[in-house]
Formats: structure tokens, sequence, C-alpha cells
């Protein structure tokens, strides 16, 4: 760079170069190698074009157009203009500035696509050839030898009707034996496992894991990925500074132990990246709030160290360079405490970005030295190009930076300054990312700016106390714990405002996806710009959006048509499985099996207003009626809970008395007989008999027709309960004696396996399928809608109408559905 040149200029220069480069990377991943050696030497043959090109010239400063320019013997100037203000300029042709920058730009651009491609290229030749790629093709079975390059991240699931979470860990292969044959090898690949023995492992640890390769997704620059069989066979400990990691987030998350769930799982996550004791509707909230990213380490939470140390070091009256020594040494502590994964040493690299602008105070050195970040991280890793949570960092930080400091400048004049950097970093930080998410999701989040000011302000003193617990654990725990509570109440506060923002009308919006989504967005933003800039016409904009907030906030609860009033019970939509509530006074119901997602129940209950539940019935230990049972104790109390007398299967059993044994709750085993009055609702239990439990085909059968059995009562009709009963299970109802009901909660989400009989018997006006859309069982059976509707009963179904309420109209059921999804 000349010394002539201003360096905002010249960081300007460097975006080009760097977004080429990440264009070229995220277009070639998904082409073979030589698409990429194509690709660089075209750029390198344009890029020897560009230069080769005659330069550009231009009439020197003060010569006329049309005139021969004539010159006196030796003087260098020209015969008859005398040297003068605008005419005294030697004559000397050059280039262009423009040219000259727009040939410089061109030549930057040209070397890092070509750099990119070659990077591609390399790296896809890389992972596409070898021995592990060459078995991944034939899905061979191998024994391999890896050491892990990340956490394993646990992916909450099931197997049919049991709970089996999936670990997925990535990991570099060393060595491979097949067929006889042991190769040595370096290869990148994702392991995909289950089990707890493969949850404790960390980062650099080298593994003896048998199973089968597949080929990976194309466009990921990964050999193959491993489906693992059994447990892994531990060969070598972790690195030095992985253990003492592993350390300092054990001593975090024991210090932490001291706070409610909630704030116990937020703090670790929101200091170190920590996820492993997140509560799933914690993780639901802060991603509909839009503050999911408070959990990822980032370069913010680098910021906020360095920022720490930084102002402490000033008050202390040390120099420059101490200052400068003391920042780095606290990002770099930092980096070991969260881990040095390479998502954390990104984050290092994008928080000494931040830090660059933030001790410069120039945001066009910030942008130049995020351009030659960006570049930097793109050749080193092209596989970053494709990364949602790359792009999204990126773009909210080149949003912070360009955006943030003209927008507080502009509000500096009205609010204080601090008031006017607060406001305007997460509204250019969100207004970056926003046609990312549009892309990415399909969905807006108005909610994301107020709830990103609202809780930003405890994002910096959880972080600063939880990582100074994190340090101080180790030596004292009581010391961290003492630092750890204020911390909670910062986190507690985060989890409130993500809370009440995800609980607003219209928290997300739905959004077209793609270009036509990019497009319309765009067109509303230009509409907005053009609005806001005439005062009068922006005064009205904000009046209405004031009015239209109020209205969402205020009125909505009251305008708002679910739950209709006078509900009595309401069948949720938790997709696959059965949850239903019955009201049971204000803000309590009993609820009836609680579906197999911990956020959908939770968010039923909450629409529904239901702060205690006096009894919950568990009817069998199936996934899909038990894997939400976190979700109802969620904020609530829970007074009696009724289960079944079956015990299979097992696992799912075993798991859901222990999850009662950790909250101090005895479940009490269902009789038949048995009846509670609670509310508006009288209910009696039917069945099982615990001596007479009815066979089935096979396990899953046994276990369905243990399922408990209940009849609801209201002044204005009844309402059967049916779990998931089948066959053999309705007969023996039909033999003990059923008594009628208006609606019948239809057994086992609709599934072939009905006894014609016991539906007849049943006396039912209407039925009720809680099944989920698309699921993989074919519920509900054509077979058993063809003979509820022989028996004239109206079927409805969640999977098409939505939650289900049943409410007293004139004296009789009646049920109103509240629409599909979306």
């Amino acid at each position: 760079m000349k010394g002539s040149e201003a360096p905002s200029a010249f960081a300007a220069r460097l975006v080009p170069p760097a977004l080429a480069a990440w264009g070229t990377a995220l277009v070639l991943l998904g082409c073979p190698a030589r698409t990429g050696v194509l690709t660089a030497l075209t750029a390198l043959v344009l890029m020897a074009a560009v230069a080769a090109m005659p330069r550009g010239r231009h009439l020197a400063p003060g010569r006329r157009p049309g005139r021969p320019e004539r010159r006196g013997a030796g003087t260098g100037w020209s015969v008859g203009v005398p040297p003068g203000p605008g005419h005294g300029v030697p004559r000397r042709a050059g280039r262009s500035p423009a040219l000259r920058a727009g040939r410089g730009v061109a030549l930057g651009m040209l070397g890092c696509i070509a750099g990119a491609a070659a990077a591609v290229a390399f790296r896809v030749h890389a992972v596409t050839s070898g021995p592990v790629a060459e078995l991944a093709q034939r899905r061979a079975a191998v024994v391999l030898e890896v050491t892990l390059t990340d956490d394993p991240r646990v992916l909450p699931g099931h197997r049919g009707l049991v709970r089996r979470d999936r670990i997925v860990v990535p990991a570099a292969a060393v060595l491979v034996t097949a067929g006889g044959r042991a190769y040595a090898v370096r290869a990148p690949l994702v392991v995909f496992a289950s089990g707890d023995e493969w949850r404790g492992l960390l980062p650099s640890q080298r593994l003896r894991v048998h199973g089968r390769l597949a080929p990976p997704e194309p466009g990921e620059l990964l050999a193959a990925v491993l489906l693992a069989a059994g447990a892994p066979e531990r060969l070598s400990g972790p690195s030095p500074p992985q253990r003492v990691a592993a350390t300092l987030r054990s001593g975090l998350r024991q210090a932490a132990g001291v706070l409610p769930p909630d704030e116990r799982g937020l703090l670790p996550a929101l200091v170190v990246g920590d996820l492993s004791l997140m509560e799933e509707q914690v993780r639901a909230d802060l991603k509909t709030a839009g503050l999911s990213h408070l959990t990822a380490v980032s370069g913010a939470n680098l910021a906020i160290v360095a920022g720490a140390v930084v102002a402490l070091s000033r008050l202390a009256g040390l120099p420059l360079g101490l200052r400068a020594a003391g920042m780095i040494a606290a990002m770099m502590a930092f980096a070991v405490v969260a881990r040095p994964s390479p998502s954390v040493l990104r984050a290092l690299v994008m928080g000494s970005v931040a830090a660059i602008a933030l001790g410069t105070g120039r945001s066009a050195a910030g942008l130049g030295a995020l351009a030659a970040t960006v570049l930097g991280l793109v050749l080193f890793d092209p596989g970053l190009a494709r990364e949602y949570g790359f792009a999204l960092s990126v773009f909210a930080t080149g949003g912070i930076l360009v955006l943030a400091p003209r927008w507080r400048d502009r509000l500096a004049g009205r609010l204080p300054r601090m008031v006017a950097e607060a406001i305007a970093v997460p509204c250019a930080a969100q207004a970056a990312v926003t046609p990312l998410l549009v892309v990415m999701a399909g969905q807006l989040e108005p909610v994301a700016v107020p709830a990103n000011l609202l809780a930003g302000p405890a994002v910096a003193p959880a972080t600063l106390l939880g990582f100074a617990a994190a340090v101080v654990a180790p030596f004292h725990l009581p010391a961290a714990q003492v630092l750890v509570r204020p911390a909670g109440y910062a986190v507690g506060w985060i989890i409130w405002v993500a809370r009440q923002a995800a609980g607003l009308p219209a928290a997300t919006l739905s959004w077209p996806g793609g270009p036509a989504g990019l497009l319309l967005l765009a067109l509303i933003a230009a509409t907005a710009w053009f609005v806001l800039r005439r005062r009068a016409w922006r005064l009205l904009a904000c009046a209405m959006a004031a009015g239209l907030v109020l209205v969402l906030v205020l009125a909505g609860p009251v305008l708002r048509s679910w739950p209709p009033p006078g509900w009595l019970m309401v069948s949720c939509d938790v997709g696959q499985g059965d949850a239903h509530v019955l009201a049971a006074g204000a803000g309590r119901a009993v609820v009836v099996d609680t579906g197999p997602d911990v956020v959908a129940v939770d968010r039923c209950l909450r629409e529904l207003g239901v702060r205690e539940v006096p009894l919950l019935i568990l009817t069998h230990p199936h996934f899909d009626h038990v894997g939400g049972l976190d979700g109802v104790f969620r904020d609530r109390r829970v007074g009696v809970v009724l289960t079944g007398p079956g015990t299979e299967p097992r696992q799912e059993s075993a798991r859901v008395h222990a999850d009662l044994a950790r909250r101090h709750v005895t479940p009490r085993v269902a009789s038949p007989g048995t009846v509670w009055q609670i509310g508006p609702v009288r209910l009696t239990v039917l069945a099982p008999d615990a001596g007479l439990l009815p066979a089935g085909p096979g396990e899953g059968s046994v276990a369905n027709n243990a399922s408990v059995v209940i009849h609801a009562s209201w002044a204005a009709g009844s309402v059967l309960l049916t779990g998931d009963v089948e066959t053999e299970a309705q007969q023996a109802l039909l033999a003990r004696g059923l008594p009628p009901a208006d609606i019948l909660k239809v057994p086992h989400h609709g599934s072939a396996r009905q006894d014609p009989g016991f539906l007849a018997a049943t006396g039912a006006r209407a039925a009720l399928i809680s099944v989920g859309a698309g699921n993989d069982y074919g519920h509900p059976a054509p077979l058993t809608l063809t003979r509820l509707r022989d028996l004239g009963i109206r079927v409805h179904r969640t999977d098409r109408e939505g939650a289900l309420a049943v409410i007293a109209d004139h004296g009789h059921l009646a049920i109103v559905p509240r629409g599909p999804p979306g």
C-alpha cells in the first residue's frame, strides 16, 4: 500500500477478494477436484491477461483537449501557458487512480479465486481418494483407529418406542483395517454412535472403533461416515490442554450445581459453550427469541473477557504494551477453558478482529481485518464456506463494524452514548444476519432485536463471573459457588427474557425462503428506508409500529381464539404421541401422557395457562407417551403421578422412574375402580388389572395392552381415554363392562389393531386421533377410519386439525380444532 492511499480505501479493497474466495469455495465444494483445478487455471490465465493489459493514460491536469501541445526546450511546460494555479502542472501522462484501483481489485479477486479453487481441489482430492474413501463406497465393515477432533454432540431422539440418543463425533482416521489389511491414513470423518460410553470423550483422544463405513453427503469435506457398532476402546488420553479444559469445565458445572435447573444448564453454555446440562425448553425459547447465538462460543465471548482485562489494566495504570499482553493472555486462557477446538479457535480469530476495531476506534480497520480473516480461514479450511455458523458470525461482525457506528452516532444526539451503542450494536447485528435467516430457516424473528436489547446487559457479567468461577473451582469450589450465584441472577434474566419473547404473538413469522424471500425482504427494506428518511412519515411509522406492538401484547391474549373459552379438555398437537390436558380449575389441569417432545407439551400447557398439575397420569412407558415428562414439570407444581403396572419396555420404564426419583416423586400404580374428583372433572380408572394383563403378539403389544384407561366425565358428557390398548385389552374391557362415552380417544393413534365390538360399544359420536403427520407407522390405519365412519363416528385428527379442544355446547360436548400448524 502506498503511503498516499487511505487505510480505509485499502481495507475496502480487501472485501471483494475475500467475498470472491468465499463464493468460489461455496460453489466448488460440491464439484469434483478437477473442476477446482480448471477454475484455478482459468483464474490464473485471466489474472495474467489483466496484468498484461496496456496501462490506460489520461490528459495531464491543465491540458486543453484538442489542442496540440508545444513544449519549450528543456522546460517541461506547455508553451504559451504560464505557470500558475491550474496551469503550472507537469504534462506527464499516467494511469488514472480509478483504473489503477480497479486493476488492483480485479487482480486481487482473480488471485483469491485461484487460491480458493486450488485449496478446494486439494481438499476434495484428499477426501475422495485413499483407502477410507474407497472402503466407504463399498460400505465395508472396518476397524478404525481415530483421533477425536471436536466434542461429541448429543442428538436427542428415539428408536421406535424407546429413547435412543445419537452421538455425533467429529474425528480423523489414522489407521484403518479391512479384509485383513491395515492402512495408515489421515482422513476426516464423522462417527455416528449411541451409548453413554461416547458422552465423556474429549478431543485429541485416540480410540479404536468397530463399525461400517458409508459415503458422506455431497459437498462435505469428509472421507466417510462411520456407523459405530458398540463402545469405543480408548487407546490414549487427551492432550494436556484438553485435560486442563476438561478440569475447568467440570469445575464450572459443579459450581453451577447450586443454581436452579434452567440457570444451571445455561451458565456453562453461555460461558464456554457446554450444552451438556441445557434444558430443552430453554434451548427452544432462546432459539425462538433470537438468542441462541449466546450458547455458541464466539468472538463476543472473547471480546468481553479481553475488554474486562483492558479496563482493569487501564485502571491500574499499566502501559499499553502490558495491556495488550494481558488482553492476549486473557483470550488465550478463555480459549483453553472453552476448549481449543476448531470452532473456538475461529472465535479467537473473530474476537481479535473485534478487538482491533475496538482498539483502533476505526471501523474501516476492523472491516479490513474481518475481510483478511475470512480470506485466511476460507483458504485454510474451505469447508467453512458452507457452514451457517461461520456465515452468521461473519455477517454479524460485519454489521457491527459497518452499521453500528453510523446508527450509534445518529442516536447519540438524542440518547446517552452508552445507551445509543447498546441499541445500535444488536440492531446492526440482527439486520446483517436477517437475510441469512430468511435463506436458512424461511422465517423472520421480529422479537430478536428487543430480546437482544433486554438480554444484552446480562451477558457480560454472566460471562465474566462464570469464567472466573471456572478458573477458581478446581482450587476452591465454595469460592466458585459464591461467584456463580450472582451469575445465576444474570442468566435467570436472560431465560426470563427469552421465555417472554418466545411467548409473544408473532414471535416468529413464516417467510418465503430462497431468492424470492430475499427479494421481498429487500423491497420491504428499501420501502422502509424511503419512508423513514422523511420526518413526518417516520413519526407516523413509529406511531403505527408502537400501536401494533401494544395491540399484540395487550389485546392479543383477549382477542386470540385459542384456547376456546370454557374448554374442558385439550388433545395437544405433539406429533406422533399422546398428551391430553383436562381442566381442573383456574391454572390447574390433569395431564394424561406427555407426548415425545418436551418443548411441544410445555408449549401446549403454557398456552392453556396451566401452572399446577394436581394429577399426572402416564398410561404406559413408551417414549411417545412419556418422552415429554420434563416439559410438564417445568415451572409447574406436580402432585400425584399415576402409572400403570406394566414395566415394558424396561429401559424406558427405568428412565421414567429415575426421572421421578430425581424430583423426589414416588409414583402410584393405577388400580381399576379408583375415582378422582378434581375440579369439574371426575376420573375413573377402568384398566388395567395388575393380575390380568392381556397378552399380545410382541413386546410392543404387551406394553400397549397394559395402558391405563380413564373414563373422564363432566355434567355435559364424557370422554374415554384409552392409551394404546389393542384388541386383547379392548376385549377384556368389553367383558368387564364398558361405560358409554360421548367422545372416544381412539387407541394407539388409530392403528389397525382395533376390535369392532369395542368401537361400537363406546357409543361415541366423535373420535379423537392423536397422531403425527407423515409418521412411519401408517397411523391412522384406513381400516380403522372406515370402521369409525361406518359407525357414524366423526373423526378429528391432530395431524390435520392441530390441537383439539373439547367444550360444553348447550349441554353436550363438542370438539373445536385449532387448525393445522402454519
